[in-house]
């Protein structure tokens, strides 16, 4: 009589998918931390030139200086020191240079370097990039924001508002007007032929618009009305006058061409420029230099 034997014949137990990966193997880097990655570069990068992070940072805070010492005891028709004027409208300029002519020569080197080609050989999404380029310019842009403030309100007694709805004022002008720079800066880099034209190509429209918004020329009226008309028409101008509205009082609204702050107005035309920089980065953006084809 033979006994059925008990040995094991059934298939080996496996334990149902988790959607983990099995130990040993090795976990793909997700998109957000492939982006997170290209910021911490992008930042490296930056810090290690000193010369361009001394520049960057030195160069409003010296024209804000020079200016300010020029205006520090005149009075607009408002009663308000043109040096306050000037100091809140200079916030508008540092982020202007940070995130427009800084990012529109690094992509431009990036491009002639082979960086943009190189990258587009690698197993990353092309939104890494960009996404490290936002990161870049959101660390420089806080960084400059915070050093002008500061000489502003240690040297010409720029007063600091107390009410939370300037503050949220501050936030909306200050998110619109790095993002609308940045898509400018973005598309602007396809303009040079090569980094070394990039910085003169790049700085020569951005100071005439600084003195056509209200940058440098407090207040802004002094200017003849087609100068006025022509600074209208771009960013820079309405990120000074948001800037001026939070850190000066009502009574500075009298200094603008129309009198009045038009909370309204700058917030269409900063998302308008929003629009149609992201519309001309994509039309216009290429990863490759003119010599490449």
């Amino acid at each position: 009589m033979t006994t059925a034997s008990t040995a094991s014949t059934a298939p080996t137990e496996t334990t149902a998918p988790t959607g983990r990966p099995a130990p040993g193997t090795a976990r793909e880097p997700s998109v957000l931390g492939l982006c997170l990655a290209r910021g911490g570069v992008e930042l490296r990068q930056f810090f290690r030139e000193r010369t361009a992070v001394i520049f960057t940072f030195a160069l409003p805070v010296v024209l804000l200086t020079l200016l300010g010492s020029i205006f520090d005891r005149q009075l607009g028709a408002s009663g308000i020191p043109s040096s306050q004027l000037l100091a809140a409208g200079m916030i508008a300029g540092g982020i202007g240079s940070t995130c427009f002519v800084n990012l529109a020569v690094s992509i431009t080197s990036d491009r002639e370097d082979g960086t943009l080609k190189r990258l587009r050989g690698v197993p990353m999404p092309p939104i890494a990039y960009f996404v490290g380029k936002i990161v870049l310019v959101l660390v420089t842009a806080v960084a400059e924001m915070v050093i002008v403030l500061a000489v502003g309100v240690l040297f010409y007694d720029l007063p600091l508002p107390t009410d939370v709805t300037r503050w949220a004022t501050f936030a909306w002008v200050f998110l619109l007007g790095v993002t609308g720079c940045a898509l400018l800066g973005t598309a602007m880099s396809s303009v040079p032929r090569s980094v070394r034209g990039a910085a003169p190509i790049v700085n020569l429209p951005f100071l005439v618009l600084q003195f056509v918004s209200g940058i440098f020329i407090v207040p802004l009226t002094t200017l003849p009305t087609a100068l006025q008309h022509i600074g209208a028409v771009f960013p820079l101008k309405w990120m000074a006058q948001g800037f001026r509205s939070v850190f000066l009082p009502d009574s500075a609204a009298g200094a603008e061409p129309a009198g009045a702050w038009e909370h309204g107005r700058i917030a269409l035309v900063l998302a308008a420029w929003c629009l149609g920089g992201l519309i001309l980065c994509l039309t216009t953006f290429r990863w490759q230099g003119r010599k490449d084809g």
